[in-house]
């Protein structure tokens, strides 16, 4: 099993970076693609149990732009925030870069030097 799994769209910029800064710094990673893979609910579940529903729902998305009000509305509970997410994976911050110790939201050049 590989040291690192990020998880993300290989097509968004910014996964796009945190690959390259991994690559860089010789990371052992392991990639998985929302839109070939899909979503396991229960992994998405562990993330908002440790980073927070604020920081793994992406509300400044063009696909949550694009959702209905009542689409938005699904979102103020846990269960329709997970049940978003697993329909449509752009609506989940990225890149999610999962190591021993926790998780990064986001990519944070900074914070990915100093884990590697």
């Amino acid at each position: 099993m590989a040291a690192y799994q990020i998880y993300g769209i290989k097509n968004c910029t910014t996964v796009k970076n945190a690959l390259a800064q991994l690559d860089a710094s010789g990371a052992d990673y392991e990639f998985t693609d929302f839109k070939k893979a899909g979503v396991d609910e229960s992994l998405l579940r562990d993330w908002i149990a440790q980073a927070g529903l604020a920081k793994i729902l992406n509300k400044n998305s063009l696909t949550w732009r694009r959702l209905s009000p009542d689409e938005q509305t699904n979102a103020d509970t846990l269960d329709g925030a997970v049940a978003l997410m697993t329909a449509k994976p752009n609506l989940i911050k990225r890149p999610i870069l999962q190591h021993t110790d926790g998780l990064i939201v986001g990519f944070d050049k900074a914070a990915y030097q100093q884990l590697m």
